[in-house]
């Protein structure tokens, strides 16, 4: 029974992260313009996963781009800056928009 309680905590704690990123995409309001699969006002985050992904910075980068904002990478639409959202939380979410939005 014990061995069945410790494999379950283990999974909903593997299961946290991406559902936890999910979350804090959605209360970051970059679900108002980004989907996971289909463009919307920006790029779906899978297409900047492909965008991204080659480069060896490509958290750091992501990072940066979700905290300062940005334009002219995707179209004449700016991104706005997420300039209040902590480092941590900048960068799970470019880890999660890497990993597919997943």
């Amino acid at each position: 029974m014990k061995l069945i309680h410790i494999t379950l905590t283990i999974t909903a704690l593997v299961s946290m992260p991406a559902f936890a990123s999910k979350e804090l995409a959605s209360k970051s309001a970059c679900m108002a313009c980004h989907a996971v699969d289909r463009k919307l006002v920006g790029p779906s985050f899978q297409d900047v996963a492909k965008k991204y992904n080659s480069q060896q910075d490509a958290e750091a980068t992501l990072a940066g781009s979700i905290k300062k904002g940005g334009s002219g990478k995707w179209g004449p639409v700016p991104m706005p800056a997420q300039a209040a959202l902590n480092e941590a939380d900048a960068k799970t979410l470019a880890s999660w928009v890497l990993a597919g939005a997943k």
